[in-house]
């Protein structure tokens, strides 16, 4: 993987994973027969968003809809020091074998989960059955059911939490003739993942308030507390 420490900003460290991923694909998108690359004149679109202050599944960012021979979805982010996952979801409207190419910093886990949260495919080579459906993603031989999908990227068990971590992940059905970037930058201090919905933030600080131990409900939300930082959370640290 390509070590990605020395870049300066969030613009060229996206520019630089998008060549290395298209260089990562190249030949599985030259053999696919019928699964190769870009149709006709590509439309680029990019969106730069902040990741969720509450890291958990639920409030994954939206990378958008992987759409058989017309989308790629593309997300370009890092991994702060001492933030355990970030989560990135996607919808799959028709089933289909579907391509992953990934490039970043050594040591980045990745697991897709489906809608009920059962692991689809892991990086985590004593994943078993779930790593052999990774390598298969990987050439394009997973095929996905239509449906919701999470992205969960996070470090490998020997890693240290405090190491930050540069990514870039690309997803496509076959073809494609429009380009999805996603830059995800981290959360901005003080974001309510909430917004104005005051009955979700009532439930959170009940769910987090004053206990020593953490309140089992709030620990599959992803909080530690009364908080909204919850990107620490003890359910990122077992999955």
């Amino acid at each position: 993987m390509v070590s990605l420490s020395s870049y300066a900003d969030v613009g060229s460290m996206a520019q630089s994973l998008q060549q290395s991923i298209d260089a990562a694909v190249k030949r599985v998108q030259q053999q696919a027969t019928g699964n190769g690359g870009a149709t006709g004149k590509v439309q680029e679109y990019e969106q730069t968003v902040n990741k969720s202050a509450m890291n958990a599944a639920p409030f994954a960012t939206s990378i958008g809809t992987l759409i058989k021979d017309t989308s790629r979805l593309n997300v370009f982010s890092s991994l702060a020091s001492n933030d355990p996952a970030d989560f990135y979801k996607f919808n799959v409207p028709t089933s289909g074998a579907v391509t992953l190419g990934t490039v970043g910093d050594a040591g980045v886990r990745l697991q897709l989960m489906d809608r009920g949260g059962k692991v689809v495919a892991d990086s985590n080579k004593d994943a078993g059955a779930s790593y052999d459906a990774f390598q298969k993603l990987k050439s394009g031989q997973l095929t996905l059911d239509k449906g919701d999908y999470t992205l969960r990227v996070a470090r490998d068990k020997d890693v240290p939490v405090k190491d930050a971590k540069s990514y870039g992940v690309q997803l496509r059905m076959g073809n494609y003739s429009k380009d999805y970037d996603t830059i995800a930058k981290q959360p901005a201090k003080g974001d309510n993942p909430f917004g104005g919905n005051t009955k979700l933030q009532g439930l959170a600080s009940i769910l987090g308030a004053g206990s020593a131990s953490l309140n089992p409900s709030a620990m599959l939300l992803g909080g530690s507390g009364g908080s909204y930082g919850g990107r620490g959370s003890l359910l990122n640290a077992i999955l």
